[in-house]
C-alpha cells in the first residue's frame, strides 16, 4: 500500500508538467485565432478609443475652436443685423433713450412728460450720455456717430447674449440640439427686428439671455446665484417690467434650494438692496430730488393706469394675435417642441405663459412687452427642428425664408419715413449756405413720431404737437388731439399773423387735405416727398411731406 502511494504521488508529480504544458498550447493557440494584427496595433486601437471618448466628454465652454467660431459669427451676424434695420418701430427707441442723452451731454433737447413725473430711471440713457461725452471731448460728434454708436453697441450686446445663449443649450443638450436652437434663435424676424434698436425691451431681452446662461436649470453646469441675479436686478433697474419674467423662475430657484435662509441673506437681499441703493442714487443726482422711479413706475402705470392713455387692447389680444405675431413662423415647432420637453423644460414654458397671462390684464399692450420671453420659446423650437427624421434640412431653409422676408421688409422698407425726413431736415444746419430765415420746423404729425435733436444734432428751432396724458393737472389740454379736432381752426389760432409762421411743416399726406387752404394761403410749397410705409392707418399715412415757406 505504502508502495503503491508513493507511485501515484511520483506519477502526479511527474504528469504536471505536461498537462501544464498542454493547457498552455491550447490558451496560445485561443489567443492567435482571436488576434487580429500584432500587439502594437491592439495599443493604437485603444489610444484611438480613448481619444474618442475623451473628446465627447470634452467641455463645449473650454474648446476654444468653438467659440471663436459662434463669437466671430454672432458679432458679424449682428453688425449686418445693425445696418440693416433702418426703419422706426415705436417712439420709446429714441424718447426714453438717445434723446435723453444728448440732452445730458450737450444741454438742449426735450424731456418727455415721463421723465419730469419721475417714472424713467437715468442708467439706461447714462450709458449712451457717456459715449457722446467721450465722442464730444474727442470732437468727433458727427450726426452719424450719434445715431450708429449707440446702435453699434446694442448689436455687440446682442450678439453676446447669443453666443451665451448658445453654450448653454450646449452645456445642456448635445450639439445638434444646441446648433438648430441657435439656428431657430438667429432667423428670428422678431429679434432681428429688435434687438439692435435703443429700446429697453431689446436691453432688458439681452441681459435675460446672459442672466440664463447662470440661472440653475436642470443639468446647468454654468449656473450662478449671484451672477443670474445681479444680471436680473440690473434688467429690473433699466426696466421694473423685468421682474413679471423673471418672477416664476426667482420662485423656482427658492423653492429648489436647500439652504433658503442662506439664499435669502447672502443672495436676494444683498443684490437686492444694493441695485435700489445705486438705482437711487444715480436717479436722485439726475432729477435733482429724492426720486424712486420703480414705485412711481408701479404707480403711473399699474394704479393710476396712465398707459391706458396710450391705446388699450382686449384681455386676449396677447393669445390671439401679440404672442403669434411675435413668435412668427416658428410657432408650430415652439408648440412640438413643447409637447416633447415639457417635462425638461417646465420652468421656461411656466415663465412664458405666466409672462403672457400677467401682461395680458394690463389693457396697455404692445409686441415688445413680450419679447423678453421669446429666447425661451427658440429652447423648445429648436428642440422640436432637432427631432424631426426627415426634411429637416428643407423644414429649416423653409423656416429661414419665412422669417427673413419680414425681417428685410420691417428693417429696411416699413415705417422708414420718419428717420429719412430727418437726414432731411439735418440739411437745414448749414444756415450758412442760404439767404434763407432762421429755420423753424413744426412737426404736424402724432406726437413723437419722429426722433429729435439726436438725429439733427444742432440747436434748430423745431417743436411738435404735445400729447402728455392728464395727471390731475389743473387747466391740462392735450395739443395734439386738440389739432387734429380742427388743423386749420388750430392752425389760424396758432399763428394769427405770418411774422410767427414756421419757414418748414412736416405731414403725414393724409393731412394734406384738410389744411390745403392754410398751406396756399402762406406760400408754403412742397420740398420734399418720402416714403414712409405701403400700410398707412389713421392718422400715419404712406408718405411725408416737407413743405417751406416762401
Amino acid at each position: 500500500m505504502t508502495r503503491r502511494r508513493t507511485f501515484i504521488l511520483k506519477s502526479g508529480v511527474q504528469r504536471a508538467p505536461e498537462v501544464n504544458s498542454t493547457h498552455h498550447a491550447l490558451m496560445e493557440n485561443l489567443r492567435a485565432r482571436l488576434r487580429f494584427g500584432n500587439k502594437e496595433e491592439d495599443v493604437k486601437l485603444r489610444k484611438r478609443r480613448s481619444l474618442l471618448y475623451s473628446k465627447e466628454e470634452l467641455n463645449p465652454l473650454n474648446d476654444g475652436e468653438l467659440t471663436a467660431r459662434v463669437v466671430v459669427f454672432s458679432v458679424v451676424f449682428r453688425l449686418i443685423n445693425c445696418l440693416l434695420v433702418q426703419s422706426s418701430f415705436v417712439p420709446d427707441e429714441y424718447w426714453q433713450s438717445v434723446e435723453v442723452s444728448h440732452r445730458m451731454v450737450f444741454n438742449y433737447g426735450y424731456l418727455t412728460w415721463e421723465w419730469k413725473a419721475g417714472i424713467r430711471g437715468f442708467l439706461y440713457p447714462l450709458f449712451f450720455a457717456f459715449l457722446y461725452k467721450i465722442l464730444h471731448l474727442l470732437n468727433y460728434d458727427s450726426v452719424h456717430l450719434l445715431i450708429w454708436l449707440p446702435r453699434i453697441i446694442q448689436a455687440l450686446l446682442a450678439a453676446f447674449a447669443d453666443v451665451k445663449f448658445f453654450f448653454l443649450i450646449r452645456t445642456l443638450e448635445n450639439h445638434d440640439v444646441a446648433k438648430w436652437t441657435f439656428f431657430c434663435h438667429m432667423c428670428s424676424w422678431f429679434t432681428w427686428f429688435c434687438c439692435t434698436r435703443t429700446l429697453t425691451n431689446s436691453t432688458e431681452t439681452s441681459i435675460t439671455c446672459l442672466a440664463l446662461f447662470y440661472f440653475p436649470l436642470p443639468g446647468s453646469k454654468t449656473h450662478s446665484s449671484k451672477k443670474y441675479l445681479a444680471l436680473v436686478a440690473l434688467a429690473v433697474i433699466i426696466r421694473p417690467t423685468a421682474l413679471i419674467v423673471w418672477f416664476p423662475l426667482i420662485l423656482y430657484h427658492f423653492w429648489h434650494q436647500d439652504d433658503k435662509l442662506r439664499l435669502i441673506t447672502h443672495n436676494y437681499i444683498p443684490i437686492g438692496m444694493l441695485a435700489v441703493v445705486i438705482s437711487t442714487a444715480i436717479d436722485c443726482v439726475f432729477y435733482e430730488k429724492w426720486t424712486l422711479v420703480q414705485w412711481n413706475f408701479v404707480k403711473f402705470n399699474i394704479i393710476h393706469s396712465v398707459a391706458d392713455f396710450y391705446g388699450s387692447h382686449p384681455w386676449h389680444w396677447y393669445f390671439t394675435q401679440g404672442f403669434a405675431v411675435v413668435i412668427g413662423p416658428h410657432l408650430p415647432f415652439f408648440l412640438h417642441g413643447c409637447s416633447l420637453a415639457f417635462r425638461r423644460y417646465k420652468v421656461l414654458l411656466a415663465a412664458v405663459i405666466w409672462t403672457i397671462v400677467v401682461y395680458s390684464l394690463l389693457p396697455h399692450k404692445e409686441f415688445r412687452f413680450i419679447y423678453p420671453v421669446l429666447p425661451f420659446c427658440m429652447v423648445f423650437c429648436g428642440m422640436s427642428l432637432a427631432h424631426l427624421k426627415a426634411w429637416r434640412r428643407a423644414t429649416a431653409a423653409a423656416l429661414l425664408t419665412a422669417n427673413l422676408l419680414p425681417a428685410l421688409y420691417t428693417g429696411l422698407i416699413h415705417q422708414r419715413g420718419t428717420l429719412d425726413v430727418m437726414n432731411h431736415l439735418h440739411s437745414l444746419c448749414d444756415v450758412s449756405v442760404s439767404t434763407r430765415l432762421q429755420p423753424d420746423v413744426l412737426f404736424l404729425m402724432p406726437c413723437h413720431s419722429t426722433p429729435f435733436y439726436s438725429h439733427v444734432h444742432c440747436p434748430l428751432k423745431m417743436r411738435f404737437l404735445e400729447c402728455p396724458p392728464d395727471l390731475g393737472e389743473e387747466g391740462y389740454f392735450e395739443e395734439a388731439e386738440r389739432f387734429y379736432d380742427d388743423p386749420l381752426l388750430w392752425l389760424r389760432t396758432s399763428f394769427p399773423n405770418k411774422s410767427s409762421l414756421p419757414t418748414h411743416l412736416v405731414l403725414f399726406d393724409v393731412l394734406e387735405q384738410q389744411i390745403s387752404v392754410f398751406l396756399k394761403g402762406n406760400n408754403f410749397v412742397r420740398t420734399a416727398e418720402i416714403f414712409h410705409s405701403h400700410f398707412p392707418e389713421g392718422r400715419v399715412g404712406g408718405s411725408i411731406f416737407i413743405y417751406e415757406r416762401h
